[in-house]
């Protein structure tokens, strides 16, 4: 049983009655701080009716402990001394308030990561420890009875991303029975994974896999699909997210088009003549086009760009003729807006692919056969520009191949992360290359990084194929020739660190594995859905291992790629986690705000507006007729930046008055 101290002083400082509990985290705090000798020294506080230590206080024992002596010893403030916040407050809240006790009339103090895990001297520590343990005993007395506030959640949900993340998502929930909004920037649904042969490690085809979900969202009852569209505001609260989308014209009427694709066949052009966005470039398409066979929804776009109509007025309009009675074409369209309110919202956004033009060392962009990752998935898929043959830009098929992994990735010069999944694309497009035409084959690598179901034995099935391996970083790519036989051929120069020495390799072909990257606009996109992003770019989950699908906004969720590098499966993974965090939200009706709000006195308010350009949640108006500023208590989220920015001093915050804090910087000065 843990050792139970009563203070020598016998006071109750005027009916505060605190309990002191003092948490050894098995060594992660007792190993510097002598535990026994802080709970100990909280005896002679002034309030202080108990104090304890235990091994583990966030256990079921030691909660009960807790609930016990609230219950018997009439306790109405508790300070727990023992890790972050963040990790276990609400444990504590949750113990206490079973108790009967307000949750709010507690304090926690840091002592693992403020404390333990930041010093050596057990001394100094121990010492530091009783400071902070007699700050929360004074703060905590001041501490008032907060009541958690409730919203009511909006059903509806918006999925932001129609990649196999966000079409999995809305699936989940739509299936759920709750309507989902699914806005896509492309005019199709699909991501990336829709330009995919196969996929790692079974070598499934990936359109046989993502065509029947992207059909099975297009045509859901519960899905309202809006691809060629952007969300461009969002504001509101979670259970209340008000959003407008921006949906641009296709100059098509979807609701009429048959998808029969007789105007693309009819168009003016005789050729393709403008560059495949779809196909990144490999072959052209026609001002109007499908952008590929298996598109959701299969829908037309014309492209005011490139199409004649929209140049010179000039168009014979043969696409309008081809498309007859259902007169789907329409040049007339406009841009438009659409308002719709949500009570959650997921980011599926996906990512970009590194630009290998930034590494000139590569050749990308300077000789015609050296192509990124991307690109050879396009050319070895059936629906591609060569119809899945591997034929290079002058028709010929290559000998040899070369393929450079950690292009972008594991660099200083670029970014120092891993995309996580080069190396098995890499070894997928090496298996695939040399099985569709038999080519040598290089893989140039740092380090074979491998780790998920089955990645391993994809690896060993390539050794055995007969694929080359070079533990090296590739230091250029040049087609200059120092023998006969490398004439016409690009040569990779690279260190073979497990050889000792330098090899020149001359290939056909060079693959260039890109990494993946944030997108574009990843930070206008976290603007304008108040959302964090790390140092890197991605969107910032709020916490790693706890809540790796949640952000710092409530009722704001991230899934796949745009969080940081991740492959199809964990992608999936964590859309459907997501969608779980979603559908909990809507199924519990309301959801239980912190009470951690700012709040006005009217009598000491100048009404002078300062405080409303400084609150990033546009929690704060100005009431006119009274001329003063009120904060919605929904909107604010408790940062108290307007506390800290009031000239007055007229707004304060709960759980963070004044008094609270003085009391607390004063206990932290003080020497007993």
């Amino acid at each position: 049983m843990p050792e139970t101290r009563t203070p020598t002083n016998g006071s109750n400082a005027g009916g505060v009655r605190v309990g002191v509990y003092v948490c050894h985290c098995g060594t992660n705090i007792a190993g510097t701080v002598d535990v026994k000798a802080v709970s100990g020294y909280a005896t002679g506080l002034p309030g202080v009716v108990v104090s304890r230590d235990y091994k583990y206080m966030c256990s079921d024992p030691g909660q009960a402990l807790i609930q016990q002596d609230v219950r018997e010893l009439g306790l109405n403030r508790i300070v727990v001394a023992s890790c972050s916040p963040l990790l276990h407050e609400p444990t504590f809240r949750r113990a206490i308030d079973r108790a009967g006790l307000n949750p709010f009339l507690l304090q926690m103090v840091n002592i693992r990561e403020h404390v333990s895990w930041v010093h050596l001297d057990k001394q100094a520590a121990t010492a530091k420890a009783n400071d902070l343990v007699r700050a929360a005993v004074r703060r905590v007395s001041l501490h008032k009875p907060l009541q958690k506030r409730r919203v009511p959640i909006n059903p509806n949900v918006l999925v932001v991303g129609g990649g196999i993340a966000g079409i999995h998502a809305a699936l989940t929930l739509a299936e759920a029975g709750k309507h989902v909004y699914l806005v896509e920037r492309e005019p199709t649904i699909g991501g990336h994974m829709a330009k995919f042969d196969k996929t790692f490690p079974t070598l499934d085809c990936a359109a046989c896999i993502l065509t029947p979900k992207m059909t099975a969202v297009g045509s859901h009852p519960g899905i309202t699909l809006w691809t060629y569209s952007e969300v461009v505001k969002a504001a509101g609260y979670v259970g209340n997210y008000r959003v407008q989308v921006k949906r641009k014209p296709r100059y098509i009427n979807e609701e009429l088009c048959l998808g029969c694709q007789e105007c693309i066949t009819a168009c003016v052009y005789k050729e393709a003549k403008t560059l495949d966005e779809f196909n990144l470039g490999l072959s052209k398409r026609k001002p109007v086009y499908l952008p590929f066979p298996q598109a959701v929804p299969q829908k037309v776009v014309i492209d005011p760009e490139t199409c004649i109509e929209f140049k010179s007025k000039k168009c014979k309009k043969t696409c309008v003729e081809a498309c007859g009675d259902r007169n789907a074409i329409d040049f007339t369209q406009k841009e438009t807006l659409e308002d719709i309110e949500v009570g959650t919202i997921i980011l599926a956004t996906g990512f970009k692919t590194f630009d290998p033009v930034r590494n000139p060392y590569y050749g990308y962009g300077r000789y015609p056969n050296v192509y990124t990752s991307l690109e050879v998935e396009r050319l070895i898929n059936a629906a591609g520009p060569t119809a899945g043959e591997l034929v290079l830009r002058d028709g010929k098929r290559p000998q040899a191949v070369g393929i450079i992994h950690c292009v972008g990735s594991r660099d200083a010069n670029t970014n120092r992360w891993c995309s996580k999944v080069c190396c098995m694309y890499s070894l997928k497009l090496a298996h695939l290359i040399k099985e569709r035409t038999g080519a040598e084959v290089y893989n140039f690598y740092i380090d074979m990084r491998t780790p998920g179901k089955g990645y391993e034995e994809f690896y060993d099935r390539l050794l055995d194929e007969g694929v080359h391996f070079v533990r090296g970083r590739v230091a250029e790519v040049t087609d200059w020739a120092a023998h006969p036989s490398e004439k016409g051929r690009l040569v990779i120069r690279a260190e073979d660190t497990l050889a000792a020495f330098v090899r020149r390799i001359p290939v056909d072909m060079v693959v260039l594995s890109v990494g993946m990257e944030p997108q574009s606009d990843a930070q206008a996109v976290r603007r304008m859905f108040n959302i964090s992003c790390s140092s890197e770019g991605w969107f910032l989950e709020r916490h790693p291992k706890l809540a790796p699908v949640s952000t710092f906004t409530e009722g704001v969720f991230i899934a796949g790629a745009c969080q940081g590098p991740k492959d199809i499966p964990d992608a999936v993974a964590q859309a459907g986690a997501a969608a779980a965090e979603a559908m909990a939200l809507i199924d519990a009706q309301f959801v239980e705000l912190e009470p951690y709000t700012a709040f006005i006195s009217e009598d000491e308010c100048s009404g002078c507006k300062s405080c409303i350009p400084l609150c990033p949640y546009q929690a704060i108006s100005f009431a006119e007729e009274k001329k003063k500023a009120t904060i919605n208590e929904v909107l604010c989220k408790g940062c108290g930046t307007c506390v800290a920015g009031c000239p007055s001093g007229s707004i304060q915050q709960n759980f963070f008055e004044d008094e609270e804090i003085f009391e607390e910087i004063e206990g932290v000065l003080a020497y007993a």
